[in-house]
């Protein structure tokens, strides 16, 4: 490997000459530098279970998937940027989770606004982990009035396995699966707006999409198409990522595409700090989603 120097995405100079003069295959160059998992920000560890017989490990059609996971315990370094007290931190719930490729990842679900008709299923950027979300996660909730559920990608945070797009689609579906079982075993019948279909039985969950890979694969443009829930999409004019004509390029595709927010200004990293990107979400959650 090259010395060490300037970093570029992550990357000193000499490692991106190495990685492009002596490549590995193509899957693993768009791994390279899509995913870029921090250093661990939490760690979770298991509580004692209560009193009682030990709950089921399948569920009525043979899911093994569907069993409830054991309690945890959230603990959180000083790099996970803590905003909140105590109390805020007793409403944070984790677990794990096990995808279909093997990957156990870690959940949390935040409590944000117990009567609320939805909880957000939120997947969050590429270089940061559930320890420097959750406290976003909250703020986030508690202005748009709904509760949140997000997940840490393989390789991230305390999810065992490694970053891939194959195992992200795994992930996404296994957080789906968690969430649901969840809510259904707490006698709540839910949906999720899901990138493909709606499942309609009862109470409504928001998927909330915030993952823009540098570098990487997901032919998001070729998926839009399939769609057949309602979409907001949302994008900053000054994004230095990924440019404004991919989220033209999206509302165009997409078939059940609401009113677009395009951010004057908003840059990648910053478009959640403008007003009118909570008033959007607050617009489509209160409105639009009821009457879809």
């Amino acid at each position: 490997m090259p010395e060490q120097g300037p970093r570029m995405n992550g990357f000193s100079l000499g490692e991106l000459c190495w990685l492009f003069c002596c490549p590995p295959c193509p899957s693993r160059i768009a791994a390279k530098l899509a995913f870029l998992p921090p250093e661990p920000t939490y760690t979770v560890r298991e509580t004692e279970a209560p009193p009682g017989p030990a709950p089921q490990r399948e569920d009525e059609q043979g899911d093994p998937a569907a069993c409830l996971p054991p309690p945890c315990s959230l603990h959180l370094s000083e790099r996970a940027d803590w905003q909140y007290s105590q109390r805020e931190l007793d409403a944070v719930e984790v677990f794990r989770w096990r995808t279909e490729r093997g990957s156990c990842l870690g959940c949390m679900y935040v409590r944000c606004a117990p009567g609320s008709r939805y909880t957000l299923l939120f997947s969050h950027g590429n270089a940061v982990d559930l320890g420097q979300m959750c406290s976003f996660y909250i703020g986030l909730g508690s202005r748009i009035n709904c509760n949140v559920f997000s997940y840490d990608y393989s390789g991230y945070g305390v999810s065992s396995g490694k970053p891939s797009e194959k195992n992200l689609y795994a992930d996404i579906e296994a957080a789906w699966h968690a969430l649901r079982t969840r809510s259904l075993r707490s006698g709540i019948l839910s949906y999720l707006v899901r990138s493909s279909n709606c499942q309609t039985t009862g109470k409504q969950f928001l998927h909330l999409p915030n993952t823009f890979f540098f570098f990487s694969s997901f032919s998001s443009i070729d998926k839009i198409s399939k769609v057949t829930s309602p979409v907001l999409i949302i994008h900053g004019t000054e994004d230095e990522v990924i440019d404004f004509s991919h989220g033209l390029a999206m509302y165009e595709r997409c078939p059940r595409a609401v009113e677009p927010l395009w951010v004057d200004g908003a840059g990648h990293n910053d478009i959640e700090l403008y007003a009118q990107y909570l008033e959007r979400l607050k617009q489509f959650i209160a409105h639009e989603l009821p009457n879809s």
